[in-house]
């Protein structure tokens, strides 16, 4: 155990990497308005965005035109989600990021500059995702951002580029059996600002979780809850399934408890009004989609089946829905 979780605490503390830069503000004219948004019923929020298109508007373009040799997409990532966006330190590269949201990080940075390494990356913690959108720091998230009703109203989304759910991951041994009354006594973890932290306390706040489960545990990183279960700080965790399943291969004695208790979708964030973008990120992923020589298939071969099972139909979205704009 001993060993495990300093290898877990060296990805952890991996140093970060972020400048000063900041994207020039967006004067691009929004086309989501109150009609389409419909945030005030929110029921599928993954079908909440533009339809996809190759054109530059405003936003695209001032990335171009970024001056002293910045032209580079800002995008904001984690560092420490094993196999989704981590550095390897035994990969002999330099311990570059790499990982499933990277590979899509790199296929957007092509699209866009026509480089895919024209990227400056920032290690965002979860909490953070939204304030470095508003506050114009990155020009979009990639890092298994769930898409949310409670997060339409701040980040714009693009359609889903993943699918998953809310699970338990506990020590083998805990007689933790999933999400349900097996938790009363327990102590959880959840990262600050997460879709996982929002629904348990929802839940609590219903009464549909055990009046004592505590549920007052929440780190900046995902990883740092599996660092909290490793020192017995607490009983179990609870985060997206796809995430979950990376930390139990990074420790062989933590296990999913259960099946997902939600169904969620990973999307890109951006800006609100980066219409433009959003609307080209989104022709992006159905491009990413169709190619089955170096896109979401083959990334999902190369970083996910080991620890997700080779199936990847049960991770892969559903055709993706657009809002009707005028």
């Amino acid at each position: 155990m001993a060993a495990v979780c300093a290898l877990v605490a060296l990805v952890a503390l991996c140093l970060p990497f972020t400048t000063n830069a900041t994207p020039a503000p967006n004067a691009t004219a929004t086309t989501w308005t109150a009609e389409t948004r419909a945030e005030k019923d929110c029921k599928d929020p993954e079908k909440q965005t533009l339809s996809p298109s190759s054109a530059d508007g405003d936003t695209i373009r001032k990335i171009k035109d970024r001056e002293g040799g910045k032209r580079k997409l800002i995008v904001g990532v984690d560092q420490n989600s094993f196999r989704w966006g981590y550095r390897d330190p035994n990969s002999g590269k330099s311990a570059e990021l790499e990982g499933f949201d990277i590979d899509l990080v790199h296929r957007i940075a092509e699209d866009i500059l026509g480089d895919p390494d024209a990227v400056q990356f920032k290690a965002i913690p979860t909490d953070q995702r939204i304030p470095a959108i508003q506050g114009e720091r990155v020009d979009m998230v990639v890092r298994t951002m769930t898409i949310a009703c409670d997060r339409i109203d701040d980040v714009a989304f693009s359609a889903p580029y993943f699918k998953t759910g809310q699970q338990v991951l506990a020590p083998k041994a805990s007689p933790v059996k999933g999400y349900d009354k097996t938790l009363a006594g327990r102590r959880i973890c959840t990262a600050s600002g997460s879709t996982a932290h929002s629904r348990l306390q929802a839940d609590k706040d219903a009464r549909e979780l055990p009046a004592d489960t505590d549920i007052s545990t929440t780190v900046p990183n995902q990883l740092d809850c599996l660092v909290r279960l490793q020192l017995g700080e607490v009983d179990a965790v609870v985060t997206d399934g796809a995430l979950a399943a990376s930390q139990a291969a990074q420790d062989p004695t933590v296990q999913l408890k259960g099946d997902a208790f939600t169904t969620d979708y990973y999307g890109v964030a951006m800006k609100r009004d980066a219409d433009d973008l959003v609307r080209r990120v989104n022709q992006i992923l159905v491009d990413y989609r169709k190619d089955t020589a170096n896109g979401w298939q083959a990334s999902y071969n190369r970083w996910l089946s080991a620890t997700m099972g080779k199936d990847a139909k049960k991770s892969e979205p559903p055709a993706p829905q657009y809002l009707r704009t005028s």
